[in-house]
């Protein structure tokens, strides 16, 4: 089987099912895991480089409301492909190319793939989709074993968690405006021992002012942690992120905020969403759990909360 994968999460997915010496291209942004680069490339940014938040925020709508993709697909690279199966999404106009466009070229095909969307926009649904995939790949035993490690994993944090003191939270996904995270976010952060006070599990982020972050407009008061999570960038991406709008953020009247690798453990609903659970839970409640691996992937940022 040849597959063709145009959504950074599918990428990892395969890789992690053992299909990954099936896949014969890629997206360019799909850099994990690192054997992903051996494939060819069938996408490129659309948007010029340099931008800021505001400044992509701005371009992303507008090419949205134009009916346009942000990216640009390399059809004649993906007829060389000669694709069994491409994996793709129709959630975000923003992450993908468009399933629509991907749906009509793909009949065009000598090869006449199969063309699988995965949308989830809840954990459940992510496991759903591992069982998807490996079906239809053939490995059927890999999936089941990725999942039974998943949730062995994730339901260690949550008996680990039970017991202690909710931490309240705000998620922000985005921060030129501000955009609360949802879909599996919230679930996220409830299994790992906090209580997410504007996300709602399962539905989209939303777009929200600065004065609806302040503690007057918040139920309860004051988030004791706010995590940056700016869609798409990294631990240091999103502390730059951060810095920048500090001044909006110490509004919140927060004790903490953290800056997480969003790219690699809340953008993308694939493997590595269990790998965020457990770092989240560290950050809430560093004395009760013990550091993960990847725990160098959280930085606080002290400062923020001193800004005036």
């Amino acid at each position: 089987m040849r597959i063709a994968s145009l959504v950074p999460h599918a990428t990892e997915l395969l890789f992690a099912l053992g299909a990954g010496g099936d896949v014969c291209a890629v997206t360019h942004e799909c850099d994990y895991p690192p054997a992903a680069a051996r494939c060819a490339r069938l996408t490129r940014d659309v948007l010029p480089a340099g931008l800021s938040a505001g400044e992509i925020d701005a371009a992303v709508r507008e090419r949205t409301l134009a009916g346009e993709s942000i990216y640009a697909l390399d059809e004649n690279a993906l007829a060389a492909c000669e694709p069994d199966l491409i994996v793709t999404q129709a959630l975000c106009p923003v992450c993908a190319v468009s399933y629509e466009d991907v749906s009509v070229l793909a009949r065009g095909l000598p090869s006449a793939p199969r063309v699988l969307a995965l949308d989830p926009t809840t954990i459940a649904q992510t496991h759903a989709d591992v069982r998807t995939l490996a079906a239809a790949t053939g490995r059927e035993a890999e999936g089941e074993s990725l999942l039974a490690d998943a949730n062995a994993r994730l339901r260690r944090v949550a008996e680990a968690t039970a017991e202690l003191p909710r931490v309240r939270v705000l998620a922000l996904e985005w921060l030129d405006p501000f955009f609360i995270a949802g879909h599996w976010t919230p679930e996220m952060l409830a299994l790992a021992g906090g209580e997410d006070v504007l996300g709602v599990a399962g539905e989209r982020s939303r777009e929200a002012s600065a004065e609806e972050l302040e503690p007057e407009a918040l139920a309860g008061g004051a988030p004791d942690v706010v995590i940056v999570m700016p869609c798409g960038y990294d631990a240091q991406q999103c502390a730059a992120q951060a810095r920048e709008h500090a001044r909006a953020l110490a509004r919140t009247r927060a004790q903490r905020f953290v800056a997480v690798n969003a790219s690699a453990y809340f953008s993308r609903p694939g493997p590595r969403l269990t790998d965020g659970v457990e770092l989240l839970a560290h950050i809430l409640h560093p004395d009760a759990l013990r550091a993960p691996a990847h725990a160098r992937e959280a930085l606080e940022l002290d400062t923020l909360a001193a800004t005036p």
